[in-house]
């Protein structure tokens, strides 16, 4: 499949879209932290800058890239990056002696017709250029600032496509919880069918509870043959059992972000899908035939602008989300729209979805809601086999030749999705340093990811690889960080892995110090880590712990529950400079270990009673940091260990 060569851009060249940069406005600001905030944009363009310089006796010849869109008219500091980590706060950037860059991506992000390069690191990378510029002005000295971008999950394509479509401009990148180029739609799909099958009889809680700790440790058990292939499929698609915490609450993800280019590039699917032999919907004695549904309704209000809302004269049964809207009459009859969001008799499309026909629905059109295309498109991933090697979770469906078990579409989509996010499909080839940082309870990229990332590197770069890439993964940590109590007894933020890898880069491009990156291995689509610190290596503390000796315990009301832990840091990584205690699984932990003296490996002692009946986990939250800095709150890099109390 072959895509249009995008611009490559050199820290000498000129864009011609982004040649004439302007300064609207420049002054000093106290909030957050003291700092110099420069605003401004390219003329003739929708591009937006802006960068946030610290004063000079903090400021080390750097910058740090943020790939996410800024809040044009923020007045309080850089608009905080989706996922809410703390690489966010200004505070860190200026403290690591860096200036702050951020831009809107263009303000074209990823519309139709427009060069997606632009978006993807086009005005990211005449915005880099320019902040030289103004760094020379404001510190008065003739420089070269190193610089360094960084970006997660699409904001990872974009550092990718940085990486591997500019030189010069950036010195380093951070892509962190990355995908691969057949990871869209796929990622989702594969979550969208286990949900369906497994939730129909109620069992992802027992699957929760097997894979937690102090579990059965088989998710099988129970599990009918449909329910045993759905959970198996996506586990080897690379989905990490331990995220099925979250069982109750989770739902198709970012699915709705790029479901709607599906119909445009595929529109038989979906009448294939029900119609023929090879594909789910074929086999009419499929339980995925008694899920299906549609009903009739009028437009009785449609709202302007986009994303388009629409009020339906009635709603059948079930959840509207994801379905499709197929206009009846009108004068946008035909159209086949994906439904983002549905509350009551509203509801919201999916704006980057054919928005001419979306615009075109006007109230009293018939329109028919639809499940047939979001059910259709759950198993789309077993139809989009890449022609490659090396992606892990489509090999189970493969035959022992190598030829796909089930027919295969005629477009692949996941390569179109990347080239839109990263300007390019990536192949590896890069340009400066990169280290990249991946999560292994990441249920929206999986894990596998990361390394194929790698791997793709590795071909591409040869003899290089070595001094050009290095690969951070994070236990207990997802895609977003952890928001709610159940989440905080479960995972930890990777806020702290992700500023001390910028640290990191920024040591491996002035010094030359490589970062002694994780070790891991890859074993059916699932990344494991080594158990021991010094065997594992990486940023993050390891932590051992148990109850009672083990890492159940059984007991009575009001027995004493001890509890036992090792906490280690790996090597060079740092020390130990907090401990916290959740003995009920509250998400609080409020009983935190004094220490005084911040230590490279700690063992802990504590005790607990239960006093009433029931099934309890108690957690470990354990804090390193690479100075052993007590006070800082940077850098401050994250783990947990959970244990299960059984009270009779």
């Amino acid at each position: 499949m072959q895509f249009p060569t995008p611009l490559f851009v050199t820290g000498e060249s000129i864009d011609p879209d982004f040649a004439e940069p302007f300064v609207e406005l420049d002054e000093l600001r106290t909030d957050p932290v003291p700092h110099r905030y420069v605003n401004g944009g390219f003329k003739g363009t929708n591009a937006r800058f802006s960068f946030y310089f610290p004063p000079e006796e903090q400021y080390r010849g750097r910058f740090f890239h943020n790939t996410y869109s800024m809040a044009v008219t923020s007045d309080i500091g850089p608009f905080p990056i989706e996922f809410e980590v703390a690489i966010g706060d200004l505070g860190f950037t200026l403290d690591s002696g860096a200036y702050y860059v951020q831009t809107n991506n263009g303000g074209t992000f990823r519309l139709a017709g427009v060069d997606p390069a632009i978006a993807a690191y086009r005005v990211n990378a005449a915005a880099a250029k320019y902040s030289r510029v103004v760094a020379r002005e404001v510190y008065g000295r003739e420089h070269r600032p190193y610089g360094y971008l960084f970006g997660g999950s699409g904001g990872a394509y974009q550092t990718m496509g940085a990486a591997q479509n500019t030189s010069g401009v950036w010195d380093g990148f951070v892509p962190f919880v990355p995908g691969c180029n057949h990871a869209i739609p796929s990622m989702f799909t594969a979550r969208m069918h286990a949900l369906r099958v497994l939730r129909q009889r109620g069992k992802l809680a027992e699957i929760a509870d097997a894979v937690d700790v102090g579990g059965s440790g088989d998710p099988y058990e129970g599990l009918d043959d449909e329910e045993a292939a759905a959970f198996r499929e996506v586990s080897r698609m690379g989905f990490p059992p331990r995220g099925w915490y979250t069982y109750q609450t989770i739902d198709s993800g970012y699915f709705g972000n790029i479901s709607g280019m599906i119909p445009a590039m595929d529109p038989d699917y979906a009448k294939n899908f029900w119609s023929e032999s090879g594909y789910l919907g074929g086999d009419p004695k499929n339980s995925i035939h008694g899920h299906r549904s549609a009903f009739e309704a009028d437009i009785t209000l449609a709202g302007e602008g986009l994303p388009r809302r629409l009020d339906l004269s009635e709603v059948g049964e079930g959840d509207l989300a994801d379905a499709h809207l197929v206009v009846l009459t009108g004068e946008a009859t035909g159209a086949t729209l994906p439904i983002w969001h549905a509350e009551d008799k509203t509801i919201t499309l999916i704006a980057t979805a054919d928005p001419v026909a979306a615009m075109a629905i006007r109230a009293g059109d018939r329109v028919r809601v639809d499940n047939s295309w979001p059910l259709a498109l759950q198993t789309y991933h077993r139809h989009q086999v890449p022609a490659e090697a090396g992606y892990y979770g489509w090999d189970q469906f493969r035959d022992a030749s190598g030829k796909p078990l089930y027919p295969q579409r005629p477009v692949q989509i996941g390569p179109f999705g990347t080239a839109n996010a990263a300007g390019d499909v990536i192949s590896g080839k890069i340009h400066g340093k990169v280290l990249s940082l991946a999560c292994l309870m990441d249920i929206d990229s999986y894990p596998w990811q990361a390394d194929w990332y790698r791997d793709q590197v590795k071909a591409a770069m040869g003899d290089q690889f070595a001094d050009c890439f290095a690969l951070y993964f994070v236990d207990n940590a997802h895609h977003e960080n952890p928001m709610t109590a159940l989440a905080r007894t479960h995972v930890v933020s990777y806020g702290g892995a992700l500023q001390q890898a910028l640290r990191d880069l920024a040591a491996w491009v002035e010094e030359g110090k490589r970062p002694l990156e994780t070790a891991y291995r890859v074993e059916d689509a699932q990344v494991v880590l080594p158990a021991k610190a010094e065997e594992r290596k990486g940023i993050q503390p390891v932590i051992a712990l148990t109850a009672n000796g083990h890492a159940r315990a059984e007991v009575k009301a009001g027995d004493t529950v001890r509890f036992a832990a090792t906490i280690e840091a790996p090597p060079e990584a740092g020390r130990i400079v907090a401990a916290e205690w959740d003995f009920e699984g509250a998400g609080d932990f409020a009983d935190a270990v004094p220490i005084a003296l911040p230590e490279d490996k700690m063992s802990l002692a504590a005790e607990h009673a239960y006093a009433e009946p029931g099934t309890w986990f108690a957690v470990l939250r354990a804090t390193l940091q690479r100075e052993g800095d007590l006070a800082t709150a940077f850098c401050r890099v994250q783990n947990l260990a959970r244990v299960r109390i059984v009270v009779s």
